[in-house]
């Protein structure tokens, strides 16, 4: 009956070319991190109206529960993605954790929607941390398996737009929609988008499924695998010339690679060639042995760095323009889109960095951004011309940090298969590490939409907008420092990396 859908042992399902293809994979993927994201932040002004005349919740008590709630989902997202990104690496398929995602964010919606209470509404926003596990796990893992590392950079600029119109113009359309439609409407558009999110997640097929009807599905990293396992992959000395760990640590396991030192004496019963005895982090989970990395240490880092600096905004930039230009809740979030536009310039940044490295541009990105974070503290009156001068600011702004987080969000993948490439396969399980890296990137990026709100409006509070301004700018630029010194491997080696740096250039 649903052999049109699902295909039989000898027919294709229909249209199997373009529910397999990079572009729509890459759109399903994008989309479910926009869902995601946009169902998240159109409740933060539905929030305090849910706990006051529908929770029963008292003014007085409102921040307080307002706090818990978002810690509640903080710690849902940070507990769950290490174990997403370890069953997901061992799943044989990517799309099934995708639908189970899926269904966890269509029942926290509908908590969210239906809750009087607050166990109701905490129990909500549980399944929302675990939705966004998976989502982020899980889909980021499908694009590295769909378009390998040599695309991996333009994809990943096209999920760095879907997580900015989401962080961003989720309080915007969640506000305006609230004010002028109600309560009811605002959870409307989320089940709307998730009826879409449903119809592309249905319609994907993996090409490790497709493989089976013709083999030019096959997955893109299962042929770097190859290449690599027949050693047609550059170059063999990776220790800290990629990713900055030491050589003993990168000490070759059995198996490897082989060395040029004089190969041993053939075994023979009275002699028998002793087997090498596996190193002792050899037996750590996966994910522990890639915190080993100071190149992925380094890439989490700015990823959290970039968290913190573009959700900051959401703490201080709409009171901001509330008491320095008397706008009104639909005016403060139009504020946003000067940062947002810029982030349609995330895949043509993610293309220049698959060709050129990721390192300049992230280190720019971040180097770029601080004089314009710090600029901001000029505007200080409501005229036409600093409102104006506010809207540049912010547009330069956001230009810069999506030049930061795409290659970022790419180098992910480049120092996770720097490292497989050193290790025996199989090393980091049959199906590879890469879910597990994006559970880190996961983290990273949860830690950082916790750490930016919580320290931009302490400080505005405490010293004021300039203070804060301030403070964002050091970040940016402190944050230069490892960019430059692991992103795409160690700087002080010179030397073709082979994965996400030019052909010739240093790493």
């Amino acid at each position: 009956m649903f052999a049109w859908y699902t295909g039989t042992p000898t027919t294709p399902p229909l249209w199997l070319a373009a529910r397999t293809s990079r572009t729509f994979i890459t759109l399903t993927v994008a989309m479910a991190i926009f869902t995601d994201i946009f169902v998240y932040g159109i409740i933060v002004p539905v929030v305090p109206f849910a706990l006051t005349s529908r929770a029963g919740v008292p003014e007085s008590r409102i921040q307080t529960w307002v706090s818990i709630l978002l810690a509640v989902y903080g710690a849902a997202l940070l507990v769950t993605a290490p174990v997403c990104g370890w069953l997901a690496d061992r799943s044989t398929s990517r799309r099934a954790p995708l639908l189970l995602g899926l269904l966890a964010l269509a029942g926290s919606t509908v908590l969210l929607c239906v809750g009087r209470s607050v166990g109701v509404i905490a129990a909500g926003r549980v399944l929302q941390g675990v939705s966004a596990a998976v989502v982020w796990v899980v889909g980021l893992a499908l694009l590295v398996d769909t378009v390998g590392g040599d695309e991996i950079g333009e994809a990943m600029g096209y999920v760095g737009l879907a997580m900015s119109l989401g962080v961003l113009l989720a309080p915007l359309l969640g506000g305006v929609v609230f004010e002028r439609a109600g309560y009811y409407a605002v959870w409307a558009m989320a089940f709307g988008l998730i009826g879409l999110d449903i119809v592309l997640r249905l319609a994907m097929v993996e090409r490790k499924i497709a493989v089976r009807w013709d083999a030019q599905y096959a997955p893109k990293r299962a042929e770097m695998d190859d290449a690599t396992a027949a050693g047609d992959t550059e170059p063999k000395q990776l220790d800290e010339k990629t990713d900055g760990t030491s050589s003993d640590d990168e000490a070759a396991e059995p198996n490897n690679a082989p060395s040029p030192s004089p190969a041993p004496e053939p075994s023979s019963p009275d002699h028998p060639t002793p087997k090498p005895k596996p190193k002792w982090h050899a037996h750590l989970p996966p994910i522990l042995r890639l915190l080993a990395s100071r190149r992925l240490l380094a890439a989490l880092w700015a990823v959290l760095i970039q968290s913190s600096l573009l959700t900051s905004f959401d703490s201080v930039l709409p009171l901001f323009v509330k008491t320095t230009f008397n706008w009104s809740a639909t005016g403060a979030g139009l504020i946003f889109l000067p940062i947002v536009i810029p982030t349609f310039l995330g895949p043509y940044i993610g293309h220049l960095s698959d060709r050129h490295g990721p390192r300049w541009y992230a280190a720019a990105g971040f180097l770029g951004a601080s004089p314009f974070l710090i600029l901001l503290r000029l505007v200080t009156a409501n005229t036409l011309r600093q409102k104006a001068l506010l809207c540049a600011l912010l547009a330069l702004v956001g230009f810069f940090l999506i030049l930061a987080i795409t290659p970022v969000m790419a180098e992910v993948t480049y120092a996770v298969m720097a490292k497989e490439r050193r290790r025996p396969r199989g090393y980091y399980g049959a199906h590879g590490a890469y879910a597990q890296a994006y559970s880190l990137f996961n983290i990273a990026w949860a830690a950082g939409c916790m750490v930016g709100p919580l320290l931009a409006g302490l400080v505005v509070e405490a010293e004021g907008w300039s203070a804060a301004t301030l403070i964002l700018g050091c970040v940016a630029v402190f944050t230069v420092v490892p960019t430059v010194v692991w992103t795409g491997g160690s700087w002080r080696k010179r030397g073709r990396e082979g994965v996400g740096e030019k052909k010739g250039e240093g790493v």
